[in-house]
């Protein structure tokens, strides 16, 4: 009996919290949302489900842990000593590359604004914007601006993935966007005519760091 309490005990620390969460974005990266569940989690671990409710309440928790799990490691890009600027660039671009590399990570930090990985992105760039020397009167308005970019490209990138299969050329895509675009009514849509010859070669990771520098040029005229 005490021999096999001990290997109950040996098994419980091996299975920890970590190991779970690490196991559940395999599958998430792998094969998507919905492939994640407690029985494909337990075959994966070779365990059984009642383990993983010991350290998981349910699949939101463990899609919380998840994505907090991601954006923590976005969170130490930021060299020590770099200027707010730099920090926050870097810190944006993290969050952009981290939903490139994980697109469920988006939809999750759509749904669930008050989650902590949210909290976690919105005190890196917070203390990031007050070391600006923006007055404590327009840090909110300042870092709201920046989150709601941040947080807008997460649900772009949601809806992206929920409306395109996982294999989509993207080059081929935004061809055919651009195709339908050149085809408008060029008194209607003069501007969506002009911005058609630039869609299918543009950068989104160019794109969004722009929109970064613009809405910093904005703060740094509060300063």
């Amino acid at each position: 009996m005490m021999t096999q309490t001990r290997r109950i005990e040996r098994r419980a620390d091996a299975l920890s919290k970590e190991r779970i969460v690490e196991t559940a974005i395999e599958i998430l990266d792998s094969e998507g949302e919905s492939a994640l569940t407690f029985r494909a989690l337990a075959a994966r671990l070779a365990t059984g489900s009642g383990a993983i409710y010991w350290r998981v309440a349910d699949k939101h928790d463990l899609l919380g842990a998840a994505t907090d799990h991601i954006i923590a490691g976005v969170m130490t890009k930021v060299a020590p000593g770099s200027k707010p600027r730099d920090a926050i660039r870097t810190l944006a671009l993290g969050v952009f590359d981290a939903i490139d590399a994980h697109p469920w990570v988006g939809g999750r930090l759509s749904v669930d604004p008050w989650q902590y990985a949210v909290l976690r992105i919105l005190e890196g760039v917070g203390g990031q914007v007050r070391a600006l020397g923006v007055p404590e009167h327009a840090q909110f308005n300042a870092v709201t601006a920046l989150m709601s970019f941040i947080l807008g490209l997460a649900a772009q990138y949601a809806a992206s993935a929920r409306l395109l299969p996982r294999d989509t050329d993207r080059s081929a895509f935004l061809r055919a966007i651009a195709a339908q675009w050149a085809q408008l009514d060029p008194a209607e849509h003069p501007f969506v005519r002009q911005l058609a010859t630039h869609l299918p070669g543009h950068d989104d990771r160019e794109q969004f760091l722009a929109g970064v520098d613009l809405i910093l040029a904005g703060i740094e005229t509060v300063r």
